[in-house]
């Protein structure tokens, strides 16, 4: 899915997303296509982008790595909100934000 479109779904656009919180709070771990993508291409232009091989990697991953952000200067962390959400210790997730 484009990410107009997934921006419409919520009715909202890229300038102003974040109003998109009030409705639905987990949207604050979204990451743009931007996010991935400076990811991907720092990773293309490292030397060393062999330490990665036969691995998953999010996009955080490649943002710790290489100093990377989203195109609003965060470095959304969706998975690692995600995991522990859903790690079953009944300890309850941080903040969206403190994932950003």
């Amino acid at each position: 899915m484009r990410s107009e479109a997934m921006l419409e779904g919520f009715g909202v656009t890229e300038e102003q997303w974040r109003d998109a919180l009030a409705k639905e709070p987990g949207f604050a771990i979204s990451e743009s296509p931007t996010y991935v993508a400076r990811g991907v291409a720092a990773a293309a232009a490292d030397p060393g982008v062999d330490r990665w091989s036969g691995q998953i990697v999010t996009a955080r991953q490649l943002s710790d790595a290489y100093g990377v952000t989203d195109a609003d200067g965060s470095r959304p962390d969706c998975w690692g909100y995600l995991a522990r959400r859903t790690a079953g210790d009944g300890a309850a997730p941080m903040p969206v934000e403190d994932y950003r």
